[in-house]
């Protein structure tokens, strides 16, 4: 896409991803309530969202599902005792890690369930195994993406490599991933052009961290240059910084399908008890520290939860771990 879009027209091929209960179980373990998953799920429907991303399929060979919300493994009749047959315009993704996933068994094929989206993630060099990933999902009937994450960390003619196998593979969606928060807007339009023109008429997806508080306006960013599926959270809720604000980006999108009050209303409801409970997310000066060392963001999510403040001492140990 050698054009910018112009997004203060309406643009129906945009579409809204929920993720707030995958990367937002990463905050709590995946222990959200029956209560509140069916009331995101109401919310989103009611707000016009296109997919609701609900958790993971992760194996229980290499997870103990006793140290886990169920949201981490997403079985067929949890997601049924939530949404049914799912009679919605919204359709149900999961996603399912390379390497975390028993996929030749543990995803049934499509008539045989609730979801519609397999999003598959993985690391460039993870990425024949997720090939054969998408492989399977799609040949089960379902919509398919390739979430490839750290990009940041790799080397351009390597990831060139990647972006070309992916797209040459049954996957229909390929995301830029800003997995550390390091992007900033400039580079988002440089790699939101190499995503679209690597899908070469397929689509291409963007997911966000707020490390830098840039999770919205890298979002709008991408979609400037073509990516079409964009991921959101209910009041950012994410690991560590978190992620675009569903609130924010469904107040900005142009197309009146899209309704932002249930997101508000929910937020009242749920959200605010949650961090008021203790939950912590959202951008802190530790997160911006390790997205600016392009580094992950265990080491600041360890200094929030030991309480540290020692902003100076924690930047050098950064710089010394490098």
């Amino acid at each position: 896409m050698d054009k910018k879009r112009n997004l203060m027209n309406y643009c129906p091929d945009i579409k809204v991803v929920d993720a707030t209960l995958r990367d937002g179980g990463l905050v709590n373990n995946f222990e959200f309530s029956d209560e509140f998953v069916r009331a995101l799920y109401a919310a989103n429907v009611a707000a016009g969202v296109d997919y609701m991303e609900f958790g993971y399929r992760a194996s229980k060979n290499a997870f103990n599902p006793k140290e886990f919300g169920k949201w981490k493994f997403c079985d067929e009749e949890v997601l049924r005792d939530i949404v049914g047959e799912n009679k919605t315009g919204m359709k149900i993704a999961i996603m399912a890690d390379a390497g975390r996933c028993d996929y030749k068994t543990d995803i049934l094929p499509k008539k045989d369930s609730v979801v519609d989206m397999i999003r598959v993630a993985c690391y460039v060099h993870q990425i024949p195994l997720a090939i054969d990933m998408i492989e399977d999902a799609k040949a089960k009937g379902y919509e398919v993406s390739c979430n490839l994450m750290a990009v940041s960390k790799v080397a351009g003619d390597e990831l060139d490599a990647g972006l070309r196998m992916i797209s040459e593979s049954s996957a229909d969606i390929l995301y830029l991933v800003d997995s550390f928060g390091n992007f900033y807007p400039e580079q988002i339009a440089n790699y939101a052009q190499r995503y679209v023109s690597a899908m070469n008429g397929k689509q291409a997806g963007f997911h966000g961290h707020n490390n830098q508080q840039l999770a919205f306006a890298n979002t709008i960013e991408a979609c400037r240059w073509g990516v079409n599926y964009l991921d959101v959270t209910v009041n950012g809720m994410g690991r560590g910084a978190g992620n675009c604000y569903s609130e924010q980006l469904l107040s900005f999108l142009k197309n009146p399908k899209y309704n932002v009050l249930p997101i508000f209303d929910l937020v009242e409801k749920y959200m605010l008890k949650m961090r008021a409970d203790g939950l912590k997310w959202g951008y802190d000066i530790p997160y911006l520290l390790t997205a600016v060392m392009n580094s992950h963001p265990r080491s600041a999510i360890k200094f929030v939860a030991d309480g540290r403040t020692d902003y100076v001492k924690f930047s050098h140990e950064l710089t010394e771990t490098e």
